[in-house]
């Protein structure tokens, strides 16, 4: 490999050709300020906020880090006078038509334009002149679009794009460019799978999810109604992140505890819905290969997987697994099983889930979401709601005490918890495939599905067939996978898993947002899966079937036993084609 010799501020640093200025900091531990960038996705050297001087041996000159190649023996000053007066005009004519309202916005203190603008010693409003007002978006059930605050990076475009759908783009020119969908169109009009990616990109407030909290503290304080939580398996291993802690903390104890302080009547694991729906989608996948139903059947716990499949490959949704997902599984026993068990009317019910997924906001409204003739699911909130909900509450919650979920549903296994990394919903299943019908009694260790690939592929015996697996985590790798079943199925895939987000749950778009450099130099979907499949390692039982709470249930509410008919109407759903716009 080609190197080339750099030095940076009186560093030198020794790296490959073709490498840009910003690489070759960042080398050096020099840390160049960005706001459009995003590292493969967004180099486009469009906010210059990171503009250095650089010389070539004709003396410094003024070029953006992001995407200027360096070139053997150059000389780059990244923090000159010139270049921190620079950076600060910048910021001062971003905010001339910025809506400064940070006290109230989302992400006040974890606002990467914020934090630019408190380091440079911007104040005040240095430039004055047109300023466009723009109407908010709150069209569509889990997302808000402010374009008053947006800076025109175009990291959502890019994180949109990244994802396949490009529902969102630059619309006109100069001064009244603006992000947003073709034709003006309102963002429910669009083929948005609602995944939320643009949301985690995004520098400033200009996206963020639709904030439901204070449906939750009315709920809390109404005193008819019992209110009850469920939280998804991923939020354990991100949750800590809004305070401070490690990337990939596990805090499950401490987000229970935390949980019961902010007033919940119950605080029940999501896991038990991930044992649930494993149970459910196996004897699935075996009465579709006993029967000759459609194969390969693909796996439905992802709601921007399924709405995306509903827009793009609706002649295709015979190949969903029919299962809900564990969120509305949850939903609905808690508003059945366990409100007949504890006489309480289901209308009196309140269930709010805790999930790594906007798209979940969208989830709940579905059709066919009603086991007990209500909605299985009240709120869904995300991973950063519950975090405001914490501070909201006063709780420090790095001190708090570890504590255990809520019986019924506290019985869980670790095969529920691997559910929110990539590929841990087909290791899952082909465990306890595995144990119906090998007699398997350890569970299987799938390697060939983990890491974060976007597509992966293997092999397993189950009972007297070879059944090939496929993994696909984004919209774009789920566009592969279909592409490929459109074409005849060449691989001879019998089973697939597909996530929405890459790298599945953990890398949800309603979890914890990092500065983008974080995410840069940090595989977030790697760390935070490694802690469920740490937990997963250390838990007594590890196969769904296996789970004290999903036998009782069977034993004493499902007793036509899995896919019964009482099963069948709690437990299941279905999908419908849907139109890519609406004019």
């Amino acid at each position: 490999m080609d190197m080339l010799n750099v030095k940076i501020n009186g560093i030198d640093v020794s790296v490959p050709k073709g490498s840009t200025i910003l690489e070759a900091a960042r080398v050096a531990g020099v840390e160049i300020p960005t706001l459009c960038f995003m590292k493969d996705k967004n180099e486009i050297g469009a906010c210059r906020i990171c503009v250095v001087e650089a010389n070539e041996g004709r003396g410094f000159r003024i070029v953006t880090a992001c995407v200027y190649p360096v070139t053997e023996g150059m000389e780059v000053l990244t923090n000159s006078e010139k270049i921190q007066k620079a950076r600060k005009t910048t910021l001062e004519l971003i905010l001339s038509t910025h809506d400064k309202h940070c006290l109230s916005c989302a992400r006040s203190t974890n606002c990467e334009l914020q934090k630019l603008c408190l380091e440079y010693g911007v104040d005040d409003v240095a430039f004055e002149g047109f300023k466009p007002v723009y109407e908010l978006d709150t069209s569509a059930p889990h997302l808000v679009r402010d374009n008053n605050k947006c800076i025109l990076c175009r990291r959502c475009v890019a994180a949109c794009k990244e994802q396949y759908v490009s529902v969102i783009g630059a619309n006109d020119r100069g001064i009244d460019t603006n992000i947003g969908q073709a034709f003006n169109l309102k963002l429910n009009d669009t083929p948005c799978i609602s995944c939320g990616q643009c949301t985690v990109v995004c520098p400033t407030g200009a996206l963020t999810e639709k904030d439901d909290t204070d449906k939750i503290w009315a709920a809390l304080a109404d005193p008819a109604k019992k209110v009850i939580v469920q939280t998804a398996p991923s939020i354990r291993a991100t949750l800590g992140e809004c305070f401070g802690m490690p990337i990939g903390s596990n805090v499950e104890g401490k987000m229970v505890a935390a949980l019961r302080r902010i007033g919940f009547d119950k605080v029940f694991d999501t896991d038990f819905g991930a044992d649930l729906t494993i149970v459910e989608e196996a004897n699935e996948l075996v009465e579709r290969i006993k029967n000759g139903g459609t194969l390969p059947m693909i796996t439905s716990c992802s709601p921007g997987w399924v709405k995306f499949c509903e827009f793009y490959y609706p002649d295709m949704i015979d190949h969903l697994s029919s299962c809900k997902s564990p969120q509305q599984m949850t939903g609905a026993v808690i508003k059945t099983y366990w409100a007949e068990k504890n006489n309480v009317d289901p209308k009196d019910i309140v269930v709010v889930s805790v999930m790594p997924c906007t798209a979940k906001k969208f989830e709940i409204g579905r059709d066919d979401q009603s086991a007990a003739g209500v909605p299985d699911v009240d709120i869904a909130i995300t991973t950063r709601e519950l975090g405001r909900m914490i501070d909201r509450a006063g709780l420090n919650f790095v001190s708090l005490p570890d504590e255990e979920f809520d019986n019924p549903f506290a019985d869980d296994t670790g095969a529920a918890v691997i559910f929110g990394a990539t590929g841990g919903v087909m290791e899952a299943a082909v465990r306890t495939a595995n144990a119906w019908l090998n007699g398997a009694t350890e569970a299987i260790e799938l390697e060939a599905v983990r890491g974060t690939m976007g597509l992966k592929q293997t092999t397993v015996k189950v009972g007297d067939m070879d059944l090939k697996l496929c993994v696909a985590s984004s919209a774009s790798a789920a566009k592969v996978v279909m592409d490929r079943l459109k074409a005849g199925n060449p691989d001879g895939w019998g089973f697939i898993e597909i996530m929405g987000c890459p790298g599945g749950c953990v890398n949800g778009g309603g979890q914890p947002i990092q500065p983008q450099y974080i995410r840069d130099t940090v595989d977030l979907k790697a760390v935070r899966a490694k802690a469920l499949y740490d937990q997963d390692k250390t838990m007594p039982l590890r196969m769904s079937h296996e789970s004290p709470a999903i036998k009782k249930i069977y034993s004493e509410w499902y007793t036509d036993g899995f896919g019964g008919h009482k099963a069948h109407h709690d437990l299941h759903t279905t999908y419908t084609a849907r139109k890519k716009f609406n004019f």
